[in-house]
């Protein structure tokens, strides 16, 4: 055979179509790096919902004083009692609370660990330094705590991960198998049946692992499963309707909404309230976070504050559906 140089086998052996899809390896790896240190590197508490019992003599001006503190920390609201601040506490409605006792110099704070122990830590940290400040002393209640075997919170975040993982590597197999576009519309459902097999699958499996097997959660076995099967068919439909309309690049596309965006920004590591603006504001649009605040919701907070992340759940769901038989609808079409 005669000689061929070694810029020719080159050529032959990284075809353009390869090289474009090293350079998107690179570009996810960078935004991988960069979205998931820009998250977490540097955690500060911003607006976080928080309750505030005093006597209404002194209750504005408290207020007022914790609305004012530097980097606005608090978002503070005026409570008439303690039942108040627990019950909005377990709906989900502000994150903690401070009870002033006009009687004496020590305070109390309710903070609720099973929605995230940094969070109610960070609470605890900063109240006490003001406290300490106003020469007085606290004394921390966690309302809602985390399980014994669940002591950071995280198991519902990593719970929600599988299941996302489940979603998109399910639909990705079905791509590597068949071809990421399916011929037709037929062929189309037919992935969808299987997604949602995987999903029933995955999230029973899940429901089992963290709950009854290693009881890393409480909370319902039935509500979690029904929950992960909706994470991993909302998440393995976006994936067959992304590859319906874009190819296998609408993997690296999955890849970046889920892991690269939604993962830092779903509130496991760092609840909303410590993200910086940007994360906080994508995570519950996105299934990590969604599935996270519903899993938790499950968990601790006897089903409290879930419609808006079942229904972001289901949108998922719906427009993956959606633009799957559509893609594969206009590939039929001549």
């Amino acid at each position: 055979m005669p000689h061929r140089s070694f810029r020719a086998e080159t050529r032959d052996a990284v075809t353009p179509r390869a090289t474009l899809l090293v350079l998107g390896v690179i570009a996810l790896q960078l935004l991988f790096i960069a979205s998931y240190v820009g998250a977490l590197h540097d955690p500060k508490p911003r607006d976080v919902p928080f309750g505030l019992v005093a006597p209404q003599a002194a209750s504005d001006q408290a207020v007022t004083r914790l609305e004012r503190l530097p980097g606005s920390p608090l978002d503070p609201r005026a409570l008439p009692d303690e039942a108040t601040a627990r019950n909005q506490i377990e709906n989900r409605d502000i994150d903690g609370a401070l009870i002033i006792d006009p009687a004496g110099t020590t305070d109390t704070l309710l903070v609720a660990s099973g929605g995230g122990r940094v969070l109610s830590t960070t609470l605890t940290t900063l109240v006490t330094t003001l406290e300490k400040s106003e020469r007085r002393t606290i004394r921390t209640i966690d309302v809602i705590p985390s399980a014994s075997h669940d002591p950071n919170g995280l198991s519902s975040f990593y719970l929600v991960v599988g299941w996302c993982v489940g979603g998109y590597l399910g639909a990705a197999a079905l791509a590597v198998s068949a071809g990421a576009k399916p011929a037709d519309r037929t062929r189309a459902a037919i992935r969808l049946a299987v997604t949602a097999l995987i999903a029933l699958l995955g999230g029973l499996g899940g429901a089992l692992i963290t709950g009854p097997a290693l009881d890393a959660l409480p909370g319902s076995t039935a509500a979690l499963w029904g929950l992960g099967t909706l994470i991993i068919f909302a998440v393995g439909a976006a994936t067959l309707a992304l590859q319906g309309v874009f190819g296998t690049i609408g993997i690296g596309l999955v890849i970046l909404l889920v892991v690269i965006l939604g993962n830092p920004s779903a509130g496991g590591a760092l609840p909303p309230p410590l993200l910086p603006p940007f994360w906080e504001a994508i995570g519950p649009a996105l299934p990590p976070g969604a599935g996270t605040w519903a899993t938790r919701s499950i968990a601790y907070f006897d089903n409290n504050a879930m419609t808006t992340s079942l229904l972001t759940l289901t949108a998922w769901a719906a427009a993956g559906t959606a633009i799957t038989m559509a893609a594969a609808a206009r590939r039929r079409t001549p």
